[in-house]
């Protein structure tokens, strides 16, 4: 009896260990991933709130266009203006601002009290003068201003993004803004979901844990020695399909990113091509054209940024192609965008594992990423085959070499290479690395046994 509790703790131990060690990998990569989703986002949700604050400045601009004319101002047309805007309200604090040129308020539906008043010289807890910087951005025509505000509806000071225009011939600004705290509430959504995505994952791999810890009780009371390496080898596989799980994870968000994230930007950037071809072709101020075409390149930026995390989170290439083909197209990049030679010597390899052929993939990025940064070389040698020992990924370089010693005593310098070694003899392989003066050959060796499907 004693003998099989013994063999029951032996074989739930590790099991339990691992599934702790894989919940505590799901949760820190889902973070580096959230991190790494809201940095991709938040430039975009900026970039919609502006463009409703300038449509609600233009919706404002319409409803008093009709009073509007050239010549003298009315004072009766402007007190109808004022009129008008102080009935267009929208939530809470939305609402209309109206100020003279000279700083005189002269509409605030949510504050009333500051009707009337010279607020030019208003400060705020900084020291700063919110209602000159917004008068000075109308002036050269319109845009978007930071600033520190009361919250009406709360009392509380609050930072505030605001896009004033001016009304011409009559010499006042005309705007509207909007709290940062709603782009936090947007933010913590996204935060919020992530977080449920990662309970979703902890509760996958705990119950894969329960399962095999039940199995492995079972197979514990049953079996005797002998039997043991059966258990062992179950064990084994156990472990390389929360590997899998893993991976298929990664490739869910890089398909929720590409479905979701990345269509939205990509209509969002349609939008401001839209309205970037309109304002040019009505000939309005070119600061203002300037302005959006600066946003349509960095919406593009970031689409290449959303899609760049997309492709590092799962290689669709290697779905597509294969691996030799991927490997091609990886290589063929690198040499357009480094301009340095790359010679590929690619053979088709068959069906692979896709953990191994992830982990090649992974290896040649890196290897031809570590060439790029540190080897100033001036040719590259990429070589995938098959042969009796198994499967091969080399790549050669002439460049200049490094110290084997001081760059693995370096806890950041190193770190590349620890986890090209890690990744492959996690997956049975063998890691290889030569060096010197006359340049460096990293290569991946897997035998037969470990890339069996």
């Amino acid at each position: 009896m004693q003998a099989r509790t013994a063999w029951l703790l032996l074989g739930l131990g590790p099991l339990l260990l691992t599934s702790l060690g894989m919940a505590w990998v799901v949760s820190q990569r889902a973070q580096v991933l959230s991190d790494m989703h809201l940095q991709a986002v938040q430039p975009v949700l900026l970039a919609a709130r502006k463009a409703e604050l300038q449509s609600k400045v233009n919706l404002g601009r319409s409803a008093i266009a009709h009073l509007v004319r050239d010549g003298a101002p009315d004072p009766q047309a402007q007190q109808q203006a004022l009129d008008i805007l102080r009935r267009l309200e929208f939530g809470h604090d939305g609402y209309f601002f109206v100020y003279s040129f000279g700083g005189r308020n002269l509409l605030h539906p949510r504050q009333p009290d500051l009707e009337g008043r010279d607020l030019l010289n208003m400060q705020d807890s900084h020291g700063r003068f919110p209602i000159q910087t917004l008068l000075a951005q109308a002036r050269a025509g319109g845009g978007y201003v930071s600033y520190e505000w009361r919250r009406p509806s709360t009392g509380a000071v609050e930072d505030k993004l605001g896009y004033v225009e001016p009304i011409a011939g009559w010499e006042w600004m005309l705007g509207t803004g909007a709290y940062f705290d709603e782009s936090e509430e947007a933010r913590l959504r996204i935060d919020k979901a992530t977080e449920q995505a990662v309970v979703d994952t902890l509760a996958r791999v705990a119950a894969v844990a329960l399962l095999g810890a039940l199995a492995v009780a079972g197979f514990a009371l049953l079996v005797n020695v002998s039997e043991q390496r059966k258990a062992d080898a179950k064990l084994r596989a156990m472990a390389a399909q929360l590997v899998r799980g893993q991976e298929d994870e990664r490739a869910r968000v890089a398909r929720e990113l590409h479905d979701g994230v990345q269509q939205s930007l990509v209509s969002v950037k349609f939008l401001f091509e839209s309205v970037l071809a309109r304002a040019r072709q009505a000939q309005i101020d070119p600061s203002l054209s300037q302005q959006l075409d600066a946003g349509v390149i960095r919406l593009r930026e970031v689409l290449g940024e959303v899609r760049g995390i997309a492709h590092d989170l799962r290689p669709t290439l290697l779905d597509n192609l294969g691996l030799a083909q991927a490997l091609e197209h990886l290589a063929r990049e690198w040499s357009e965008r480094t301009g340095l030679p790359v010679h590929p010597d690619l053979h088709d390899t068959g069906a692979l594992p896709g953990g191994v052929a992830i982990a090649l993939f992974r290896f040649a990025q890196e290897a031809l990423g570590n060439i790029e940064r540190h080897a100033k070389a001036q040719r590259v040698d990429l070589r995938l085959a098959r042969d009796d020992q198994g499967l091969l990924l080399r790549i050669q370089d002439d460049g200049q070499g490094f110290e084997v010693e001081q760059l693995t005593l370096s806890s950041r310098q190193g770190l590349g290479l620890t986890h090209l070694r890690e990744r492959v003899e996690s997956l049975g392989g063998r890691f290889e690395l030569q060096t010197s003066s006359n340049g460096t050959v990293l290569a991946a060796r897997f035998p037969d046994r470990a890339i069996q499907q």
